[in-house]
């Protein structure tokens, strides 16, 4: 067979094109963050990452505006070379002083954070231990490592504390897990896996996309959220949820952050951030530090359709967070569902696998400081109407179970 051969014989997406009920690549003509227009109809986003609902902020769209007008509208170079602009330098201060780390650096994506953080830090002879539920990013630096990968159960510490126990303690172990996850907004127990990392010579990695500018007294994430800061090895983060802009930053000892900066593919073989991203989040994190109100609403949002979708008789799963998935089951099923909600006009993320187990699809909503209540109650609305299709599905799903057996 000839090497792209594959792509000819992939139909899955065509069918369910062909089905109506394809979710993804719709190009957005209009976004005023909480609210979106696709194909001339207007939504309420409720899919989207924009936690704090900034990125239509006047202080952040004028902070990008004047950085182009300074610096025009790229590097060209990668920050190890001729890339490097003092608002980056200033970015990663700030970050650092805001994280309470000793020293940050910015990589172009938070999926390259990962990628170069993960395969410069793990050598042959070490091992990364990683939660099965952790976002593709960490998987795919875990595999560019040349070290050894150890998968742990979800959430199971005794899965974990199995693993750790299985290898020599004087090997280099690393403990990479998400803060928040993102699919099902349920959080790591990271009180156990600091307590396992000390019992076992582990460092932690902790990736915060999910949980910086949510979670914490000051938005700090995680760490900040458990009181376990100072247990915490290197933090992860994002700028393209809480911060409104595009790149990643990794934050943690001011050696650590030295030797990644001088071995980390991921950072040296890559364009340095925009001058708009670095001064975009520059200004979002700015917002998050003076406005800590904005964090109350948030978390107000979310507990309001946690409480509304439950009530409906949804099943919100275990979230902690201001993502709150919503159970379906079957991968057309839960197309099926999600192309309900977006013709009712809610817009929502389908989950199937590999984000989730097999059986295991869901509804993905996420919610935003500056939704309104208006905006909410109509997604309630909505969700209370199409409650007798999902318990269709679920009947029709449950009398297939029993004829299989």
């Amino acid at each position: 067979m000839g090497l792209l051969d594959k792509c000819r014989q992939f139909t899955r997406a065509r069918e369910i094109m062909a089905a109506g009920v394809y979710p993804y690549f719709h190009p957005i003509e209009h976004n005023d963050a909480s609210e979106v227009v696709i194909e001339g109809r207007r939504l309420v986003m409720v899919g989207s990452n924009n936690y704090l609902g900034l990125t239509q902020h006047p202080r952040v769209k004028e902070a990008a505006v004047r950085a182009v007008e300074k610096y025009g509208s790229g590097c060209t170079g990668s920050r190890f070379l001729n890339g490097t602009l003092d608002l980056h330098v200033e970015l990663e201060d700030r970050l650092s002083r805001f994280m309470e780390r000793e020293a940050a650096v910015t990589f172009s994506t938070g999926f390259q954070v990962n990628l170069g953080v993960i395969s410069t830090l793990v050598g042959k002879d070490d091992v990364v231990f990683c939660d099965r539920e952790n976002h593709a990013s960490i998987f795919d630096g875990c595999r560019l490592a040349f070290g050894k990968l150890r998968k742990y159960r979800h959430n199971d510490m005794q899965d974990l504390e199995r693993q750790l126990a299985s290898v020599p303690r004087d090997q280099g172990k690393l403990i990479v897990t998400d803060g928040v996850f993102s699919m099902r907004g349920d959080v790591c127990d990271l009180p156990s896996i600091v307590d396992l990392a000390r019992e076992f010579d582990a460092s932690v990695m902790v990736d915060d996309a999910h949980g910086i500018g949510v979670l914490g007294e000051h938005g700090r994430g995680t760490a900040e959220h458990f009181g376990l800061e100072d247990r915490v090895d290197l933090v992860m983060g994002t700028f393209s949820k809480s911060l409104a802009s595009l790149g990643g930053f990794i934050a943690g000892r001011e050696d650590v952050i030295h030797y990644i900066k001088h071995h980390a593919r991921a950072l040296i073989f890559s364009a340095a951030i925009t001058p708009a991203s670095a001064a975009s989040a520059l200004a979002a994190l700015t917002i998050l530090e003076e406005e800590p109100d904005r964090r109350r609403r948030l978390w107000r949002n979310a507990e309001k359709m946690k409480r509304g979708l439950s009530a409906l008789g949804y099943d919100t799963d275990d979230s902690r967070s201001v993502i709150v998935p919503v159970q379906v089951g079957e991968v057309m099923d839960t197309f099926g569902f999600w192309k309900l909600l977006f013709d009712e006009g809610v817009f929502t993320n389908p989950v199937i696998p590999p984000a989730v187990p097999e059986g295991e699809c869901l509804i993905r909503t996420s919610y935003m400081a500056t939704h309104t209540d208006r905006e909410l109650d109509m997604v309630l609305e909505v969700f209370g109407r199409l409650r007798p299709a999902l318990e269709a599905i679920e009947a029709k799903d449950a009398e297939a179970g029993a004829s299989r057996k």
